[in-house]
């Protein structure tokens, strides 16, 4: 018994610093690096906002509202993460709502399009893993007929909400990291 617990100690270890957190909210964030973006930008009328709650955690929040043809609100970051063969995974800690959300990734600031992946949330505190070869192009909520993200860093990183109804939300942000 005590041969199998001293097993599981070392894996949880091993698992745990292979992950690296690449962004972490805390008390200290400075949440003007996060850019708001909701279906404004073509006429929609949903709105979010992103606030740090009293334990340190992001806090992304609002209505998505499917009049004058909207349907959508996100949250982005600009940043320089490189990637490793090593790393295959995005890892979120997040504690959302029972809703579906998507995280995108941009290979450059420059691209139109969006490298995506959805996720279904419980509504408790968990850990989501998301396969960086299995994020797909998208432009404009349509799927693209080209290659799944295979850049090797990443220059920008976005939750959104779209659903095509509309709804409240809320998604709890502890960490992002890779794996």
């Amino acid at each position: 018994m005590v041969k199998y617990l001293l097993i599981l100690g070392i894996l949880s270890l091993s698992t745990k610093s292979d992950m690296k957190e690449i962004y972490t909210f805390s008390p200290q964030t400075d949440l003007k690096e996060w850019r708001i973006v909701n279906d404004g930008v073509m006429g929609g009328i949903s709105s979010s906002s992103l606030v740090l709650t009293d334990a340190g955690h992001g806090q992304f929040s609002g209505h998505v509202s499917l009049a004058n043809y909207g349907g959508f609100a996100s949250m982005q970051l600009n940043t320089t993460i490189q990637l490793t063969e090593a790393k295959k995974f995005i890892v979120l800690r997040v504690k959302g709502d029972g809703k579906r959300y998507e995280f995108r990734l941009k290979g450059a600031i420059s691209q139109s399009e969006s490298y995506v992946h959805q996720f279904a949330t419980s509504g408790a505190w968990e850990t989501i893993k998301l396969a960086i070869p299995e994020f797909y192009p998208q432009f404009r909520g349509r799927k693209l007929n080209i290659p799944n993200f295979n850049f090797e860093s990443i220059e920008q990183l976005s939750f959104l909400i779209a659903n095509k109804q509309e709804e409240d939300f809320e998604l709890l942000i502890d960490w992002i990291g890779l794996e």
